[in-house]
């Protein structure tokens, strides 16, 4: 399985994207926890788990879809998901 690691995210903006993704999302904890960020209750529990302690905590993305990888890494990278016209 492929995955990158998400750091310093803003939530609002993970939301909106997530909410954009085709396939399925997985947030994979540095214990181990598998949260399928397509369904809004993983969502929560799962970020939920990424600020434990008021602390973000890095965490793996898995996605199934090429186009929802590369659109979560533009996030993760630039903090932003808009496109920019040619």
């Amino acid at each position: 399985m492929k995955a990158f690691v998400m750091h310093d995210i803003d939530v609002q903006t993970l939301m909106k994207a997530l909410d954009e993704c085709k396939g399925d999302v997985m947030l994979i904890t540095e214990e181990g926890d598998h949260f399928n960020l397509k369904s809004k209750l993983s969502q929560i529990t799962g970020i939920m788990k990424l600020i434990e302690g008021g602390i973000v905590c890095n965490a793996k993305i898995y996605c199934s879809d090429p186009d929802d990888e590369a659109l979560l890494f533009r996030l993760n990278l630039f903090g932003t998901i808009e496109e920019i016209e040619d």
